[in-house]
């Protein structure tokens, strides 16, 4: 099929170079990198599952703030240890690392 493209000077004057180097056509070089772009994005539309892991009851309710960041900078998750004044949550379906 014949058509017509604008291309940048630039990248015109490149593709000639390439193409003189490669001892092909233009249009085979254009055609090659079109090719190769269309079956790059094909690929990155197919999206791959990641694996999913079952690993029991959460240890902490991220919806606790500082529970949270006391379990990500490795202290101790139950904030009663360390703010004993704060009562305990006892509707809470998250795992209590006080009551074991």
């Amino acid at each position: 099929m014949k058509t017509t493209l604008n291309i940048d000077d630039n990248v015109m004057a490149a593709l000639r170079r390439e193409a003189a180097r490669q001892s092909r056509t233009m249009s085979e070089m254009v055609e090659s990198a079109l090719r190769l772009s269309l079956r790059a994005q094909r690929k990155r539309d197919k999206m791959v599952a990641l694996p999913t892991f079952r690993s029991g009851s959460p240890l902490v309710d991220v919806a606790d703030r500082d529970a949270l960041y006391q379990t990500m900078e490795g202290r101790s998750p139950c904030h009663r240890h360390q703010y004993p004044g704060l009562a305990a949550d006892g509707d809470s379906p998250f795992h209590d690392p006080c009551r074991g």
